[in-house]
């Protein structure tokens, strides 16, 4: 288990590459995690297909970088839609944006495409990644995210999730992101 009292794995120099670090580090902030365990899912389709026992909000996460490099990921309602033509005036970024690619993805959160989910910020030493949720999922009960793989969904609070960001030295940024409103 992870004291609570020291910094994260990713902000020691060793990072929580893996879901079981993760979870200790949950734990060791007070954070009942629910986590179960399914086949692996790639896509929000997929993921539907396997989760009948987990009621709550589940996630879209878009992994993006704008014209100067900044990298965002985007934490959506798993329907929401995100016009990635004008998203960038919304979050701040440097012109459009475009998914950022695979080698960013495992470099900068530690995961591979599929298992895209807000706690990789935990691998986010340098905190190069700012993170960003749909205001529309702080008003549920309960968020479902991978816990840095795809063959497993984690679930938590928006409050706990607030706690974790924050215990990993990032900020708690919260937009409409997802919908008409929008744009």
């Amino acid at each position: 288990m992870v004291d609570a009292r020291t910094d994260p794995p990713a902000a020691t120099g060793s990072p929580a590459r893996n879901s079981g670090a993760l979870l200790a580090y949950l734990d060791s902030l007070g954070i009942d995690a629910r986590t179960v365990e399914h086949r692996p899912v790639f896509t929000v389709a997929e993921s539907q297909q396997v989760r009948d026992s987990m009621p709550g909000a589940h996630t879209k996460n878009l992994f993006v970088k704008d014209r100067k490099g900044r990298h965002f990921l985007l934490t959506v309602p798993e329907d929401g839609r995100v016009d990635l033509k004008s998203i960038h005036r919304r979050i701040g970024a440097s012109g459009r944006v475009s998914f950022a690619g695979a080698d960013a993805l495992m470099a900068l959160l530690g995961v591979v495409p599929g298992a895209v989910t807000p706690f990789g910020i935990i691998n986010d030493k340098d905190r190069a990644v700012t993170l960003i949720f749909d205001a529309a999922l702080m008003d549920q009960r309960v968020i479902h995210a991978h816990p840095l793989r795809n063959d497993a969904t984690t679930a938590i609070t928006p409050a706990q999730m607030r706690r974790f960001v924050e215990a990993v030295g990032h900020d708690f940024n919260v937009l409409k992101l997802a919908g008409e409103e929008a744009t």
